[in-house]
């Protein structure tokens, strides 16, 4: 099973698309209430584009995905860049993204071992990757060295969006 949550207009065939408001929605479901409507260990993929920004508890959320993984699910998030407009162009955004805000979840890339992702999930980061609009392609050179790019130019040339793959390791 295939999970589109947080589906909005982006309705995907082959993929059971979740989202309370929706119109086209396969299953309507309040993402901020727990638990979800699927068994645990249930899912083998699971799509969260521009929904995590959106959401009251980002932790939780991810914990309760976690759950409904099966091992070695993919889990893919698309949320906007915190120093794009984009990020700040919705007054309903709750949380802003950076390279390393998901880096908690990774047993294996955190820094520090006391965050309360180390008992409740592990998901392992395949990639992270800065995403600019089409007509500034020629950017794509800071995805070679982020956190330089992060460190010194975000402000400067911001990247429009943020791409994770994470692996649910059970």
């Amino acid at each position: 099973m295939k999970l589109n949550l947080g589906c909005g207009f982006d309705y995907k065939e082959g993929y059971i698309n979740c989202d309370l408001r929706a119109v086209e929605a396969d299953e309507k479901f309040d993402l901020n209430k727990f638990p979800y409507p699927f068994e645990n260990d249930s899912v083998d993929e699971v799509v969260l584009s521009h929904v995590l920004e959106h959401l009251d508890n980002v932790p939780d959320v991810l914990e309760e995905v976690y759950r409904i993984c099966k091992n070695n699910t993919i889990v893919k998030i698309h949320t906007p860049y915190f120093s794009s407009e984009s990020a700040f162009s919705d007054i309903e955004h709750k949380h802003f993204f950076s390279l390393t805000t998901l880096d908690a979840v990774d047993k294996q890339n955190f820094i520090h071992p006391r965050s309360p992702f180390n008992d409740k999930t592990n998901f392992k980061i395949i990639k992270k990757k800065l995403n600019w609009r089409k007509c500034l392609f020629f950017f794509e050179i800071f995805n070679l060295c982020p956190r330089i790019y992060q460190e010194l130019f975000c402000w400067w040339f911001p990247a429009h969006s943020l791409s994770y793959v994470l692996e649910a390791k059970k």
